[in-house]
């Protein structure tokens, strides 16, 4: 009998025929198509060509290497050579698509990263590009300390009324504006009460008064409590980012917080978006934190945001007056930010 012989191909690089002896001179597309090699040298050139773009704001050529160098962009797909060529097509789309996108950083348990969160969520926005306003509703005033900075104006002088936004807004980074708080917000809470709609005060100040002109982000830094300045802030917000601890009381506290918005969308009749739950303190070493993420993510699904790891890094930047960004911006924690907002800002 005659030994069946294989047929021979054509390289799809360079032309030259061969007969197929290795696994990777066959190469089968999602499409069905099979493509020929004859060497390794002409599969990783055409690899290489392949990685070839075109810059959709610069017209540049180069070579793509990083996931941020493409994006879909108005349902189109576009290549982009730098940063400083992506972020001006991003914004763009980013305005047109949600106008200002308000965020309001609420757990009714304390403990869980609140400040942490809210400040360096807002560092993160900066840093990729984004105009951000971050608002202190907390009386502790734990955001000025974080960031080393005490504005003469304050929260309270904008919830007062006795200040409008633009005045009580103090720039401290690039792209990153706050407006800061001290134990006087307290006062707020008692002038609040003998108002009329209290719960629309924070809301009439920023949006009738243009104190969120220019930014595409607002971050409201809340207090662990319901009160009057956290029901102002989800009256304000559009969504909201819940962070969770790794631990089980923090659940608990997010169906207390769960049932806050329930109230707010029934008895208020303004619906609040979960713009994500947000583990913090994630160890990957310990059961109870594995426990939480899984339970976190059954109950909230696509809503779960990348967690924040365990970092001393991240404890240790606040004394400093300085954002993890700012003070550690390799370290776990600054990598995890990053990836929240970039899946935040999807």
């Amino acid at each position: 009998m005659e030994k069946a012989t294989q047929a021979t191909v054509s390289c799809i690089v360079c032309g030259r025929e061969f007969t197929p002896k290795f696994t990777y001179q066959i190469m089968r597309r999602p499409d069905g198509v099979v493509r020929h090699y004859c060497s390794q040298r002409c599969l990783l050139q055409e690899k290489s060509a392949s990685d070839q773009a075109v810059c959709s704001s610069c017209g540049r050529t180069f070579k793509v290497e990083f996931a941020y160098q493409r994006a879909i962009v108005n349902g189109r797909s576009m290549n982009f050579c730098s940063e400083k060529c992506r972020e001006p097509q991003l914004l763009g789309e980013f305005t047109r698509k949600y106008g200002v996108r308000r965020l309001a950083v609420i757990n009714q348990k304390g403990g869980t990263g609140k400040t942490t969160t809210a400040v360096n969520l807002s560092a993160a926005l900066a840093a990729r590009g984004f105009n951000v306003l971050l608002i202190d509703l907390d009386a502790q005033g734990n955001v000025g300390i974080c960031l080393g900075i005490r504005g003469e104006k304050t929260s309270y002088h904008l919830i007062s009324g006795e200040a409008p936004a633009t005045e009580c807004i103090v720039p401290i980074r690039n792209n990153l504006d706050v407006i800061t708080s001290n134990e006087r917000l307290a006062e707020a809470e008692i002038m609040l009460a003998r108002m009329e709609a209290p719960n629309e005060i924070l809301r009439n100040a920023m949006i009738k008064e243009g104190g969120e002109k220019g930014y595409h982000f607002v971050v409201m830094d809340c207090a662990p409590s319901l009160s009057l300045l956290n029901q102002n802030a989800l009256i304000y917000a559009d969504e909201v980012v819940i962070p969770v601890s790794c631990d089980y009381l923090s659940m608990v506290a997010v169906k207390q917080v769960m049932r806050t918005l329930d109230h707010i969308s029934n008895t208020l009749h303004r619906p609040v978006k979960i713009a994500g739950v947000l583990p913090t303190f994630y160890d990957m070493r310990t059961r109870i934190s594995h426990d939480v993420l899984e339970n976190l993510e059954n109950h909230f699904k696509e809503k779960v945001l990348p967690p924040i790891r365990v970092s001393t890094r991240l404890k240790e930047a606040p004394a400093f007056r300085k954002t993890i960004f700012e003070y550690d911006d390799k370290c776990n924690a600054a990598v995890d930010y990053l990836a929240v907002v970039d899946k935040l800002a999807q």
